[in-house]
């Protein structure tokens, strides 16, 4: 039973509704940018999304493509996904500036994401993520770190009112 009526789908769209749960990985071959401030962090055509229901997709570079000197593992935050496991950290660290626990990955994440280990994604509230040159926006709330773009509708969630979902 979903707890919200999903938003209605258009042409090229897909639903976050219809995503399984637990959730799918599914290579892309979109092309993935990130930035911050003038600093590239990372740029691939080889990206994974991360699809479960009620999210906005997760993107997830490999290693890598991940700009050289730019990250710095980060012992600010700690979480554990009932997916994918334990979550790293990682600093993002430019001459721009520094970006506590602005990025994460699963270094020895469950058999069912053994695909993942090792590569990163970022928030998107934090960071410059693009999927084809389109900006990402941030999923609400904070804790989740969803990209949505104008091919993924809700709703969403993260935001007020859907901590039970």
């Amino acid at each position: 039973m979903r707890p919200v009526t999903p938003d209605p789908i258009g042409p090229g769209q897909e639903s976050v509704w219809d995503y399984p749960r637990p959730p799918a990985l599914v290579r892309s071959p979109k092309r993935v940018v990130i930035r911050f401030g003038e600093s590239l962090i990372a740029d691939t055509d080889r990206a994974w999304r991360v699809l479960e229901t009620s999210h906005p997709p997760t993107w997830y570079v490999p290693r890598e493509s991940i700009a050289a000197g730019v990250l710095r593992r980060s012992g600010a935050r700690s979480t554990l996904c009932e997916w994918k496991g334990a979550a790293t950290y990682w600093d993002v660290v430019t001459p721009g500036g520094v970006l506590p626990a602005a990025m994460w990955s699963y270094e020895t994440p469950t058999t069912r994401f053994a695909e993942l280990a090792g590569a990163l994604t970022g928030y998107p509230s934090q960071l410059e993520c693009t999927v084809d040159g389109e900006r990402v926006r941030p999923q609400e709330g904070g804790f989740y770190g969803g990209w949505i773009t104008d091919d993924v509708v809700g709703p969403f969630k993260g935001g007020p009112g859907s901590r039970g979902w």
